[in-house]
């Protein structure tokens, strides 16, 4: 799992796939581990909205998570 996040540049797209993973695999369901995902990604970016939170973080879960997929993704332009 490690190199799998290693590869993620965005740091707080790199935070957000890997506590969904550890949520997730510390038995949280997935709702639960979403919502705290969400919770995460707004605390690095105050100013997005809830439903751009949950959009990105959405699209990440599905990217890195469920298709497994190491290449990059669209999203916030932090570094």
């Amino acid at each position: 799992m490690a190199a799998e996040t290693a590869v993620i540049g965005r740091r707080c797209e790199r935070a957000v796939v890997t506590a969904y993973r550890e949520l997730r695999e510390t038995g949280n369901d997935d709702l639960s581990a979403f919502r705290a995902c969400t919770t995460l990604y707004r605390v690095h970016h105050p100013e997005a909205s809830v439903q751009e939170a949950r959009r990105l973080v959405a699209e990440w879960i599905d990217h890195h998570v469920v298709r497994g997929d190491t290449g990059p993704t669209d999203g916030c332009e932090c570094d």
